[in-house]
């Protein structure tokens, strides 16, 4: 069983070798900052949080704030607007990778990506997953 730290060390290598793929420039941040790499697509730079995202049935579910123990427990940080441009997830159980602008999904706790419809049918106000592929998004963000 990983760690999350070693979770979150297999999901930025793993988003980052995608995004290479795709012909991305990736960078990462070698400081301590929010964001964990940088895409530049088309010339735009992208400063971008990697997450390990866990598969439920038909639904990924990523984790959309940081988490730390201190003495008084659990401290729960989200991200806040001009600390990152996107959240980047992978996940393990279907090596696939997704991008999803932060100002989309700004002050959630978690997001969630459907993989197959719903077992009740409900279309409205659904993430699909294969619309927040990596590839998908990085095309629409590359314009023409």
């Amino acid at each position: 069983m990983l760690t999350t730290d070693q979770k979150g060390a297999v999901a930025e290598l793993a988003i980052a070798r995608h995004a290479a793929a795709l012909g991305v420039g990736v960078w990462h941040a070698y400081t301590v900052e929010r964001y964990d790499l940088i895409f530049d697509v088309s010339g735009r730079l992208l400063r971008v949080q990697c997450k390990w995202a866990c598969r439920y049935g038909d639904v990924l579910v990523i984790r959309a704030c940081s988490h730390r123990r201190n003495r008084d427990g659990l401290v729960r940080r989200p991200y806040a607007h001009g600390e990152i441009d996107a959240f980047a997830a992978y996940c393990f159980d279907l090596d696939d990778c997704y991008l999803l602008p932060f100002d989309r999904f700004a002050g959630r706790r978690a997001i969630q990506l459907r993989l197959a419809p719903s077992k009740n049918n409900q279309r409205a106000r659904i993430n699909w997953a294969s619309d927040f592929e990596l590839a998908a998004t990085l095309r629409r963000l590359a314009g023409p």
